[in-house]
């Protein structure tokens, strides 16, 4: 679950995570959205309909991850996510390479222009509400997506200033800001609030990374690491 924070700075709600028996987490903090005069709680009904999940991929870009696990553990974390995704809503999955993508899926083919392209391109197949999840957040879960989506238009900023995902009630104002300091490129661009959801703020682009989110991992990349459950 998470909670929204319009701005660094401002109230939200604390969370809690607590360790299941399975050695994941849970994450049992409030759902909250800003109003012109504080922070209230929001329930989940605040999502309307089903969001399409569009999720840009290419095999090729995992080059800071071991060479020995590099290509099948981005496999994995697509899969991983795919598989978190096709429990909310349609899924698209943009790429070059579509031997790779799990069944159940669309596949656009990959403009080759750089990420923000590729997302363009998938969300021109669209209509209504939209969510872009990065292929590399293997510790994604279909609640941690809902309640993004929930959160109408925000994001989830990674560790380092760059956007792990997006909201889009109306995926025409997306615009292509992806790079280093994207999420604040983004809150610039258009009222983006900012959720906080440690599923979706776990972006894996090093070997330690995997190494520290190892608690979080969805099924296929803990197999491929042979973590236990």
């Amino acid at each position: 679950m998470g909670d929204v924070r319009p701005r660094r700075g401002q109230h939200v709600l604390e969370r809690s995570l607590t360790e299941t028996s399975s050695g994941l987490w849970k994450d049992r903090r409030a759902l909250s959205t800003l109003t012109g005069t504080g922070t209230v709680r929001a329930p989940l009904t605040t999502l309307r309909g089903v969001p399409t999940i569009v999720i840009p991929y290419r095999g090729d870009a995992k080059r800071r991850l071991p060479a020995a696990i590099r290509a099948a553990a981005a496999v994995a974390m697509l899969g991983d996510v795919v598989s978190a995704a096709l429990e909310v809503g349609r899924v698209l999955v943009v790429t070059d390479d579509p031997d790779v993508v799990p069944p159940g899926v669309e596949v656009v083919p990959d403009p080759g222009e750089g990420m923000g392209a590729a997302v363009a391109l998938g969300l021109a197949s669209v209509e209504g509400h939209a969510v872009v999840l990065n292929a590399d957040l293997p510790c994604a879960t279909p609640s941690a997506i809902t309640r993004l989506a929930a959160a109408g238009l925000a994001l989830v900023e990674a560790e380092d200033g760059t956007t792990n995902a997006l909201s889009l009630p109306d995926p025409s104002v997306f615009a292509p800001l992806y790079g280093p300091g994207s999420a604040a490129r983004f809150r610039a661009h258009a009222p983006f609030a900012t959720v906080t959801s440690p599923e979706l703020e776990a972006d894996v682009d090093t070997g330690d990374d995997l190494e520290r989110y190892a608690p979080l991992l969805g099924i296929r990349t803990r197999s491929l690491l042979a973590v236990p459950a």
